[in-house]
Formats: structure tokens, sequence, C-alpha cells
């Protein structure tokens, strides 16, 4: 029993929250489509080509970054190879309004949102500290002190909620936010105190983890005893596990009471 009361008496009991499938699967590792009753997926032919061009390009983009930093013309370049099924699926889902902030290899999302990929190269080159405007695309700049931008995310998903673009029903109007971030970004005290914000204040903010196993060097068993998306509850908000072959993104989305269980988000 914990006790956190000055007169030592226990404190009451948290609120129920929901705990969500364990785990989400669509697709086998060997390409066999799986039926999921809550996530069923109903895309055309016209959109099927255009997650596959999506893919295709956000892979060949990397590859050629990576070949620059490996000539020298590039100081650095973070790889997100592995995991384009998950920022181009996430990226694909959000409505225009809706404001992703990425760490710095959300090359994907970044596509998906219409910044040219010219303009990733200038931060990893030296010579600016990301060109784009972020009001433009409803994409953050790249943040390169890792989890920092999850409290950006929730401050700015409290922006939202006070602007009342929550809830309205309409949805040209209504905003999510996503903040990306890596597996080892959890070990950070700002991505925790993010949450805690987050799921106080009921922001509409979706934590995207993009879970490989390494954070950089350390493997996930030096990061955590429990699965990621199992720290959502202990939070007070639901986390989701979704398997994507190659990479595993834990999603914990924080709802406004007015928004009831939440809206499927749309495919552009």
């Amino acid at each position: 029993m914990s006790v956190d009361s000055l007169d030592g008496r226990a404190p009451d009991p948290p609120s129920t929250v929901e705990a969500g499938p364990e785990l989400v699967q669509l697709l086998t590792p060997e390409g066999e489509r799986v039926e999921h009753p809550d996530y069923s997926v109903e895309l055309s032919a016209e959109e099927l080509r255009g997650l596959y061009r999506d893919l295709v390009l956000s892979r060949r983009i990397d590859t050629e970054a990576t070949a620059l930093q490996r000539q020298g013309e590039l100081g650095i370049w973070a790889q997100s190879l592995g995991q384009e099924a998950a920022q181009i699926g996430s990226g694909r889902a959000m409505q225009p309004q809706d404001f992703a902030f990425p760490t710095y290899r959300e090359h994907g999302v970044a596509w998906c949102k219409g910044v040219d990929p010219l303009r990733l190269l200038g931060l990893f080159r030296g010579v600016d500290n990301g060109d784009w405007d972020p009001a433009e695309f409803n994409f953050g700049l790249y943040t390169i002190v890792i989890g920092a931008q999850t409290l950006h995310a929730t401050g700015y998903a409290m922006g939202v909620q006070r602007d009342g673009l929550v809830g309205t029903g309409d949805p040209d109007r209504d905003t999510a936010v996503v903040a990306y971030f890596g597996d080892g970004a959890t070990s950070q005290g700002d991505v925790n105190e993010a949450f805690v914000w987050a799921s106080v204040f009921n922001a509409p903010v979706v934590f995207f983890c993009q879970n490989n196993q390494w954070a950089i060097s350390e493997p996930l068993e030096r990061q955590t005893r429990i699965p990621l998306y199992q720290r959502a509850r202990g939070f007070g908000f639901p986390g989701v596990r979704v398997d994507g072959n190659d990479v595993l993104a834990c999603l914990a989305v924080t709802r406004p009471p007015s928004t009831g269980p939440g809206r499927a988000p749309a495919r552009r």
C-alpha cells in the first residue's frame, strides 16, 4: 500500500484506465494480412499505391542522405531505416491541421507533411538549424535533445485545447498533436514530465514511441523492466503496442473528456 498524504491515510484509488489490446498486428512478418476487430483497414488500390510510393521514396531519401554522410558532405545523418512503415502510416493518418513534433529522424513524417527533403539536409550539414517554417507544414523542427520535443508537444496540445480546437465534431477543425520519440527517450525526465502534464490536463496528444529495441547502444532490457506501452497506465492514459515488424510502435494517447472515445484518424 502506498501512502502519500500527510496524515498517513492511503490515497484514493486511481480512476480505471482502459488497457486496450495487448498487441495490434495487421500484417505478419511473412506478409500475410491479419484481420483485427478494432482496427479494420479498408484501402483502395490507389491509396495502397500511394502508401507504397511514400515508403519507397522515404527509404530512397534516407539512402541518398546516408551516402552523402559517408562521403563527408553531411556531418551526421540519423537514419530511419526500418521505421518507414511507422512513419508513413502515422504521417498519412494525420489531418492537415494536426501538428507533429519529431526527433531528428522522422524523415518519412516530414515527407507526408510536405517538407522538401532537401530542407532536411542543412541541419545535418551544419549550415542552418532547420530552415522550414513549422507553422507552414504543422511539422516542428528536428529536436536534437533527446525527449525534449515531448514537452513541446504537450504544451502545444494544451494550447490547442484552450483554443477550442478539440471535440468540436468538425474533422476540419479538430486538432491532434503527435510526439515522436524512441525507446531510449523514455528514460529521460522530459518524457516522463510530458506524460504527467498530458495526463493531468487531458491534452490531445499521441505519444508515438518507435521502439527499435536499442537506445543508441543500450538494449531495451536496460531501459525498462516492462513493455514500454504498459507505462502509459501508470500515468493514467491508455497505451497500445503496434507490431510494425521492423519496429514496434508503442502508442500512448491522452483524450480530453469532451472527445469521448476519440475519433479515428482520417486518411488523406
